[in-house]
């Protein structure tokens, strides 16, 4: 079985880490694995396997003899090192927003779109962590029953936005339950004038507005949604909530199919087989999808389903997935996975 070189950028990052985890659990055969960060994080060490490996500085000399580079700190270190990496023969798989809507980029969900690799010209995009656990969800329902509207709401853990911020939720917790003031640094966004505690908040941002009102995240979610799913004049509307949460995003979901008399059980019918969704629907027993139990957890996890009182196309859904696996790394390492299960790597 071939072996080979690997980089992980942002390694000390929560999604690099998760990367590296995940790796060493991947069937990726690995004779020679770099971890890249930034200057601050250079010297530091990180497990794999047993082995201490440390941290380098990333520069344009980081990737000579490297097959496979993982992308996960700032879509400005992307931008700045992802064509040095291709031109060295690197495949990159990038968890930044730089490239995502680009049209010669594959944006790729490897239980939804695999074919899209073919066209990967050494640089693959992986979706926004909510993007994924939705579009997962809506694809089997989308080839068995069409799909012509989706509206989504999402409850988004901290976690999503870095460590720091998960810091700062710990902090804010303890100033709170101490009878003392929180202060807030970093959410919703640190390019924001105006920062507000997460802990005991929901803050109904995430990222900055754009001019329509919408935020990039919400952008994210509609846009990547359309470019992935390939339906033409498939509507989908977002509203993205940070909530104090450590990790898990949760999403309510109505969408509304395109054939008639479909049923509940008809939906439950086709998640229950379809690739990485894991279906939690008892009602009756209180069994449903929570953030708490899908923590560290690989699948989508689906429940909740109930048909719309007043559109009988229409179907409401709850949905829940780690963001920082499944939703950024474990998606990341399964393109690799696929692409070599597909000779493309």
């Amino acid at each position: 079985m071939k072996k080979y070189s690997v980089a992980i950028v942002g390694a000390t990052g929560a999604v690099g880490k998760q990367i590296l985890y995940l790796l060493e659990k991947s069937t990726i055969q690995i004779d020679q694995l770099r971890l890249l960060a930034s200057a601050k994080s250079a010297g530091k060490t990180e497990k794999f396997k047993n082995k201490e490996i440390v941290v380098e500085e990333t520069t344009e000399d980081s990737f000579k003899d490297i097959d496979l580079a993982f992308f996960s700190a700032s879509g400005t270190v992307t931008k700045k090192y992802q064509q040095v990496a291709r031109d060295l023969g690197a495949i990159v798989i990038d968890n930044t927003s730089a490239f995502r809507m680009d049209a010669d980029v594959p944006l790729v969900i490897p239980e939804v779109n695999p074919e899209q690799l073919h066209a990967h010209n050494q640089l693959i995009a992986n979706p926004n962590c909510s993007t994924i656990q939705m579009v997962v969800t809506l694809k089997p329902i989308a080839e068995a029953f069409g799909l012509q509207r989706v509206i989504v709401s999402t409850y988004q853990a901290v976690s999503g936005a870095g460590l720091d911020a998960l810091k700062e939720m710990e902090t804010q917790t303890q100033a709170v339950l101490n009878g003392k003031k929180p202060q807030a640094h970093i959410l919703p966004s640190s390019s924001d004038k105006k920062h507000y505690p997460i802990a005991f908040n929901a803050i109904p941002q995430i990222d900055l507005f754009s001019e329509d009102g919408y935020t990039l995240e919400e952008w994210k979610m509609i846009n990547e949604t359309k470019k992935i799913m390939k339906i033409e004049a498939l509507q989908v509307a977002a509203t993205c909530v940070r909530i104090p949460v450590k990790s898990g995003h949760s999403e309510s979901i109505y969408l509304e199919v395109n054939k008639d008399n479909v049923t509940v059980d008809d939906i439950k019918k086709v998640l229950e087989i379809a690739p990485g969704v894991l279906l939690e629907d008892k009602p009756s027993n209180q069994i449903y999808p929570m953030a708490i139990t899908a923590a560290g957890k690989k699948e989508v996890f689906v429940g909740r389903i109930r048909r719309d009182l007043d559109n009988k196309k229409g179907f409401h859904l709850w949905v829940v997935s780690d963001n920082l696996i499944k939703g950024a790394a474990l998606n990341a390492v399964q393109i690799a996975e696929k692409m070599i299960d597909m000779s493309l790597l």
